[in-house]
């Protein structure tokens, strides 16, 4: 641990909470569209619309509500009502709004290790949307640097540690997602460490145990105070 200079923190649901909120405009979105398909098909079309979407929109809000609309007007066989659309355009202003709550532990583990370590945030999603949700979380001032990056492979973090000028094996990356978070990291030989959140997207998620020397895992974002001592 003496050799780590860079601290990397994903934001959503690694510092405050995010996929809740998208959870629940989800469900908005299945019942206003229920008398066509089931709530499965609709949960199932929006989600397949949204993957294919990734490569054009990225991740975040923006992306989100228009894969919402695409979904919809496939399930209404392309009949939708403009006033649904409407209402579907209220969800993404409605996410934008959210309150900004942050996770347990985290700002006191932030002032713990400000000053000891350079504090980065390495996270997918909208630049305007993260910039906002950082600012109103009142958490930006512990952070060297903030890197909203279009996708989080390999690639994307070489060019993230390069830009930092420190090694692989200088570089912690903290988060809730197993496979954007923890996996390239450890591809590259750096350190990972998992803080799973209540609930994981499903393109989040792998299906295999993760056993490598530099992966830690943790209930609380604050046991790595005592990982790095």
């Amino acid at each position: 641990m003496n050799e780590i200079k860079v601290i990397a923190f994903d934001a959503d649901d690694t510092l405050f909470i995010n996929e809740t909120y998208f959870g629940e405009a989800e469900e908005k979105f299945c019942s206003l569209l229920s008398d066509y398909v089931s709530r499965q098909s609709i949960a199932q079309e929006l989600y397949s619309t949204q993957i294919a979407n990734l490569p054009t929109y990225g991740y975040g809000i923006k992306g989100y509500i228009l894969s919402m609309i695409e979904a919809a007007m496939k399930i209404s066989n392309y009949t939708l009502p403009a006033a649904f659309v409407k209402e579907i355009i209220e969800y993404g202003k409605e996410l934008a709004n959210k309150p900004i709550v942050l996770l347990d532990d985290v700002e006191e583990t932030l002032q713990a290790l400000h000053g000891k370590y350079k504090l980065v945030v390495a996270t997918k999603g909208d630049l305007l949307d993260q910039r906002r949700k950082l600012h109103k979380s009142g958490l930006g001032r512990y952070f060297h640097h903030i890197e909203v990056m279009s996708d989080k492979k390999e690639t994307d973090y070489l060019d993230l540690i390069n830009r930092l000028e420190v090694k692989p094996n200088e570089f912690f990356m903290i988060g809730n997602s197993l496979k954007s978070d923890v996996l390239p990291v450890l591809e590259l030989g750096g350190y990972a460490l998992h803080i799973p959140f209540l609930t994981t997207w499903e393109h989040e998620k792998i299906d295999h145990e993760i056993e490598h020397p530099n992966f830690y895992k943790a209930v609380n974002i604050q046991m790595i105070l005592d990982i790095l001592t």
